[in-house]
């Protein structure tokens, strides 16, 4: 049955991707050959009649998928941070994407919190606005709570949503696979698995006690952080369909003339915007991976303000410590270095000539040193630096992709509220920082004191380990399995070394 559907849904796409002057766009990108031009052009004749749709100041495909509705433009927004998959052209004009959509009734929202949270909403609370902002997933409600007076920002799905995305990611699903049939050039970029990482994201934006978690453990990261405000969350009243975050008054970051007439410093709010993204990132590992400037606020004293968690990022420590290798050496200009980490990291094949590989850096970084303050861009030179590494052979990492992204879209607010902000000094002293406390001599000691944890947690297990690896190694040949207790023996060996080693440099600390 969903078959049908699904090929319906495909005509409705297309149909409104003519309609937009869309479909020459996706065609051009997909590099379709010209029987499918041919084929989609006259398909789509008949409804080049019925008159373009949408906001014609809004690029083509941009204004096809805000008519096609919320799932839609969130897979926008999604692509807009994966260049590498559309391209850097597609994924600019992606970003134009407004998640903006009309609200539903107020009374339709009382009901869903009363029957996620199982109380009245009168009870919980003494105050329920109407909609103050309202999105594709979501819309939000200003209340104050009854018990306590304390002013909170209650965030409602919108009724139905999960079905209907479902639905939608059902067609996704199957217009993926008929791309992949049609176009077989397409599959180096993967439609599937594309259509798969749109799928974990955005059900992930469906539970809301996902984002809840996401949003205490930001708060819980970045507590030390000054003049940074990350809402608190209400556990208490919060669920499935519904979170409840304490309230922050502030200005909106698109907001630029009020922020002047309030007297903030808006080079230093530009600065410490940089500064804080970075921070997360590397400190932490966990930063917001959608700071737009609908997303940030700015408080009468200057504080930022972060909101909505729905998307966030995450890198591992390894990859925090090579991403800021890489910015560090750029920094130096020591472009050999940065090479020498790519090839430690594995990220690019060794048969490559890291000679040639750190001559292509020096053609990438170069150029940024040559630019004046206000046309210098992190954000760019991680998309070339992308650009350099695929063409030595890097995979693509998705969390670096959305990294890269995110960097441009705080690079934007940064300069909408200073136009001359130089974004290397600003990256600077957090880069450095990091460099300093993570990859010096005590991040060393560090590393072998979790060693020696770790192998402590197995230490009553050594002894059956070796005697197991003896009985393995004294099987007949065709029974053994591949390796030899020497090498299980010696990484053993080699575990307690670190361990005692470790251990004796704490407490000589």
């Amino acid at each position: 049955m969903r078959g049908p559907l699904n090929i319906w849904r495909l005509i409705r796409t297309g149909a409104t991707f003519q309609r937009t002057g869309a479909m020459t766009v996706v065609l051009d990108a997909l590099d379709a050959p010209p029987i499918l031009r041919l084929a989609a052009r006259v398909i789509g004749w008949p409804f080049s009649f019925l008159g373009l749709r949408g906001d014609t100041a809004l690029p083509p495909l941009t204004r096809a998928l805000t008519a096609l509705g919320p799932a839609y433009i969130k897979f926008g927004q999604i692509l807009s941070t994966r260049p590498d998959v559309v391209g850097a052209e597609l994924a600019e004009q992606l970003t134009l994407l407004q998640d903006r959509l009309p609200p539903f009734p107020l009374a339709t929202a009382r009901e869903m919190v009363a029957e996620e949270l199982g109380v009245e909403v009168d009870e919980v609370y003494s105050e329920f606005s109407e909609p103050v902002a309202a999105a594709s997933i979501a819309q939000v409600h200003r209340a104050r709570i009854r018990e306590s007076g304390e002013e909170v920002a209650v965030k409602v799905l919108r009724p139905g949503i999960e079905r209907a995305f479902r639905t939608d990611l059902d067609a996704f699903h199957f217009s993926a696979r008929v791309i992949e049939t049609l176009l077989p050039s397409t599959r180096r970029l993967r439609p599937s698995d594309v259509v798969a990482h749109f799928e974990s994201v955005v059900m992930g934006e469906l539970d809301l006690r996902l984002e809840c978690a996401s949003a205490s453990e930001f708060r819980e990261n970045t507590r030390g952080d000054a003049g940074l405000v990350v809402p608190e969350v209400k556990w208490h009243l919060s669920g499935r369909r519904v979170m409840t975050l304490g309230w922050a008054e502030g200005i909106a970051a698109n907001e630029l003339e009020a922020i002047a007439a309030a007297g903030l410093d808006m080079a230093d709010l530009a600065r410490r915007v940089l500064q804080l993204f970075l921070s997360h990132a590397l400190r932490d590992g966990l930063f917001h991976a959608d700071m737009h400037q609908g997303n940030l606020k700015f408080a009468p004293n200057g504080d930022i303000i972060t909101v909505d968690f729905g998307i966030m990022g995450r890198l591992d420590e390894y990859t925090r410590r090579v991403y800021a290798e890489i910015l560090h050496g750029f920094i130096r200009r020591d472009y050999r270095r940065v090479a020498e980490v790519h090839f430690e990291a594995g990220y690019v094949p060794a048969d490559q000539d890291i000679d040639e590989f750190a001559r292509a850096l020096r053609a990438v970084g170069e150029p940024i040193f040559g630019m004046n303050a206000t046309n210098i861009s992190m954000g760019k030179l991680l998309a070339h630096l992308f650009e350099v590494t695929e063409t030595f052979g890097m995979q693509t990492r998705t969390e670096l992709i959305l990294l890269q992204r995110t960097m441009v879209v705080v690079e934007g607010v940064a300069r909408s509220l200073d136009a001359d902000v130089n974004i290397w000094q600003a990256a600077r002293p957090v880069v450095e920082e990091y460099v300093r406390t993570f990859l010096g001599p005590r991040a060393v000691l560090r590393d072998l004191a979790r060693t020696a944890q770790v192998l402590a947690r197995f230490g009553p297990r050594l002894p059956e380990l070796a005697e197991a690896a003896l009985i393995r190694q004294s099987e007949p040949p065709a029974q053994a399995p591949a390796g030899g207790v020497v090498r299980g023996l010696g990484l053993m060996a080699l575990g307690a070394a670190l361990a005692l080693g470790a251990a004796w440099l704490v407490t000589a600390l």
